[in-house]
């Protein structure tokens, strides 16, 4: 499947609900699946026959843990490699990775934040450029929920993330519930972000939900249901740069599938609505 060709809400695919999607009659709500390749790459035997039938059922977005964007080790090329092959063999739309880093002499088994300054930009400038090199297409990064602005941080993140955008010529993956926490965690105004960010960039969305520990602490969990202003945020996305796919993530504390359905098909209904009123407006 082509990039183009991808549209439409997806859902997370996490091992613990596989059994409801197997055994559900209806998943139209459901117009792709994500998945970590890293967590699928070995695996064989049962578990890649279950993969393989959702494969052929739904497209496949790859979205990874490990690649370590901004980290200090050498890229992994192996793990590239295999990703491509994987991309190819199961011809997913797109690969995406976290603007961030994960490892430092071995695995962190965290997404740990990135300073913002223009030696780190180019940096990772130069390890993205690398593995497009070696996917031979570009690859998306997502906006990454942070809790501490690092020593050395002489950017915006939002200066940060246009920079490597522009220079590596990457594609941008918006996480808006991502925007939501960091806005309110280091008290920016959301809407201005999603605003200033360049539409050309934008192909992939996620969307999820998070723990409010205090009126000025949110916790990234992807443990609950989305919150009424991270859907009004997703529907100004919508507004200020056209509807772009979109996934509902959810990674523990997992409701029964039909709950995660609803809010699947809550992404579909915010899109419809924003396509109606984009045609309205052109029309007008």
């Amino acid at each position: 499947m082509k990039l183009s060709q991808l549209s439409g809400a997806g859902l997370g695919l996490r091992r613990a609900f596989i059994p409801a999607l197997e055994s559900s009659k209806n998943l139209s709500d459901i117009d792709f699946l994500e998945v970590a390749p890293e967590n699928w790459l070995k695996l064989g035997g049962r578990s890649r026959q279950t993969f393989d039938r959702l494969a052929e059922q739904f497209p496949i977005v790859l979205h990874g843990l490990s690649l370590s964007i901004g980290g200090p080790d050498d890229l992994d090329l192996t793990l590239i490699q295999s990703v491509k092959q994987f991309k190819e063999q199961y011809q997913c739309p797109l690969y995406t990775e976290h603007l961030s880093y994960c490892t430092d002499g071995g695995h962190l088994y965290d997404l740990m934040p990135i300073p913002f300054n223009e030696e780190r930009a180019q940096y990772v400038i130069d390890r993205v450029k690398q593995v497009q090199d070696i996917m031979g297409e570009r690859m998306a990064l997502e906006n990454a929920s942070y809790y501490l602005r690092l020593p050395g941080s002489d950017m915006t993140e939002l200066a940060f993330i246009l920079t490597i955008l522009e220079q590596a010529d990457c594609y941008l993956h918006l996480d808006v519930n991502n925007v939501y926490v960091n806005s309110i965690n280091h008290g920016y105004d959301a809407q201005s972000f999603i605003r200033q960010l360049p539409t050309e960039r934008i192909v992939y969305g996620h969307i999820a939900g998070h723990e409010q520990k205090s009126k000025d602490l949110i916790i990234d969990t992807h443990g609950s249901e989305v919150i009424d202003p991270v859907w009004s945020l997703l529907e100004y996305s919508y507004q200020q740069h056209g509807v772009f796919p979109t996934l509902l993530e959810r990674d523990f504390d997992f409701p029964e599938l039909s709950t995660l359905l609803e809010e699947v098909n809550h992404i579909k209904h915010i899109q419809m609505i924003s396509q109606s009123k984009h045609v309205r407006q052109s029309q007008g």
